[in-house]
This record gives structure tokens, sequence and C-alpha cells, in this order.
């Protein structure tokens, strides 16, 4: 007989960085995951500890293609995150949020399934309100080079929402703000990941513009905790709900802490900033303090540690 309490979960873009540690962390809760991924920027890497695992199997496939399997929730990780990534094939960004969203929500609806979105901090562009609360509706640039992704998102989130109103889908929606955390992508032209590696590689570190802009930085432990606490939330809490980390700081500081940590004495290089990239970037975590009693809780030095062990370990291999 089956365990009741052990749902058959799909975890879609399953093998990037967040999706794989999401697979750990279901595995550890007693459930069954598949994982799926085309692996444009997964990598098998990240789920090899994983494969002779009972409740978990993964299935190469590419969710711009109807998928056919039977599961109990889903979570809708497939996108590239990064610029680097998803400016290299901008159509093909924009339709895994647009038509993989499609074909995933038919199939929640199909199944009767939960659906969770990973959403992003991007949905806001370069905010005119800070901190940034789910009410603002942003500022997106929707012709410029980054809303192949941000406007993908954003219109993920419209469809997420039509097919909960149109056909009572149970949805949660996350915006999700930066993330670091090992298994990050090395090239992945991410700002954490490019100054650590940088900074071990005996690089100088690179900013873009004068490194006054902001970033809020959660670590992926903490990330992965509050994704599952929204999934496991009321039926009511639909979202969209904030997750990141509230702590706010400049460019220039980041760098400087990647350095005194990694011992690099590298200088810092200062290169023009890219189009559209936003001043401030800070979440409102109001919604996720109160529906899901939520608090990031590792330390910006503590994570920093951990992330350089990683990208230590990686650039000796």
């Amino acid at each position: 007989m089956r365990d009741l309490s052990r749902k058959r979960i799909l975890v879609t873009g399953g093998a990037g960085f967040l999706g794989s540690h999401l697979c750990d962390s279901l595995l550890k809760l007693g459930h069954e995951v598949l994982c799926v991924d085309n692996f444009f920027t997964g990598s098998r890497d990240n789920i090899l500890h994983l494969m002779s695992h009972p409740r978990f199997e993964v299935i190469r496939h590419d969710i711009c293609l109807p998928l056919y399997v039977e599961v109990d929730e889903i979570y809708n990780f497939a996108c590239p995150a990064s610029p680097l990534h998803y400016q290299a094939d901008p159509i093909q960004t924009i339709k895994t949020s647009v038509i993989g969203s499609i074909h995933l929500l038919g199939l929640a609806k199909r199944l009767g399934a939960k659906i969770f979105q990973a959403s992003t901090s991007e949905v806001y562009g370069d905010p005119t309100m800070h901190p940034q609360s789910e009410s603002y509706w942003g500022n997106v640039n929707p012709i410029g080079v980054r809303s192949c992704y941000d406007e993908g998102k954003r219109c993920a989130e419209t469809l997420f929402f039509d097919y909960h109103r149109k056909h009572n889908v149970r949805i949660k929606v996350g915006r999700i703000f930066n993330t670091y955390g090992p298994r990050m992508h090395p090239n992945d032209g991410r700002v954490v990941s490019n100054l650590i590696v940088q900074a071990l590689s005996h690089e100088p570190l690179t900013i873009y513009g004068d490194g006054s802009q902001t970033r809020s930085f959660c670590y992926v432990d903490d990330l992965i905790d509050v994704v599952i606490r929204l999934m496991d939330s009321k039926d009511e809490v639909t979202g969209p709900i904030n997750i990141g980390n509230p702590v706010e700081y400049r460019v220039i500081e980041l760098a400087e802490q990647i350095r005194r940590l990694s011992g690099s004495r590298q200088p810092i290089m200062f290169k023009p900033l890219p189009s559209d990239d936003p001043k401030q970037r800070r979440p409102d975590l109001s919604h996720a303090r109160e529906w899901l009693g939520w608090e990031p809780k590792v330390l910006l030095e503590d994570g920093l540690k951990k992330t350089i062990a990683y990208f230590d370990s990686v650039l000796s291999s």
C-alpha cells in the first residue's frame, strides 16, 4: 500500500542550481522526485549523487514540448536565470517561460496537481519603488535585451493566475530575488559567481558600473526552505510572494567581502554598466513573514564561505 504522505513530485529544471537543491530537500522529506531538464544550463554533476536513489528519476525533456506524466505536485524551475544564458537564445528563453508554463499548467489542470512557479524579482525591472513589494507593478523595458526573461516571467505569472481563476488550478507563485550557493554555474555571469571565480583564479574582480548599485543575497538553503513552505501553505495563499534576503549590499561591498574571504590580492576593475541593469533590488518580505512565518537565517559571510569553498573544489578539479 502506498504511503499517502509520500508525494510524487515533478521538478522541472531539476538539474539546475536551485532545482537540484530542491530535489535534495524533497527526497529528504520522503517524497518521490521526477527531475526533468533539457540540460541547456542544468548539469548532470548537480544530480549525480542522486542517480542511485530509489525515489529519484530523471528525464531529459524540454518543457516547450508537452509532457505526459502522473504526479501530485509540480515545481517549475525550468528557465535560464542569468543574463549571460538567457540572452544567448532570447527566443527560446521566452518560449520556455510562456509555452512551457502553458504545458505545465495544462498538466496540473488534468491531474488536479498543485503547481509552483519560480518567478523572479526581474518582474519589477529597474524599480522606482524601494524596497519592492508584491503590489508594485514594475518598471520593465518590454523591448530591451533583458525583456526575453523579464517579460517572459511576467507573462508566466499572468498564465498562472488565469488558469487559477478560470480552471481552479491550485497555484503558488514565488518571486525569487538574488540567490547564491554551491552548484552555481561557474560561467553564469552572475555577480557572486563572477567575483568568486575571478578571486580564486587570481584575476582582477570585475564590477559593472561604479559598484553603488545594490542587491540582496539569499543563501540557497534559505531559499529552498521558503519555496517548500509556500507550496505546503493553504490553497488561498497563491502569491505572488517575494522570497529572498532583505539585507541590502552595494556591489562594491560584496566584491570587497569576497576578496577578503578568498584571500585575493587582485584589484577591483570597473566596466560599463549593461543595458537595463537595475540600480536597486531588495524585497519587502512582509507577506513571507505574515503568511509563511519565514525569515532567512544564513548571514552573507557564512554563505559566501561555503560558496567559495565549493568553487575552490570545482576549479581545483
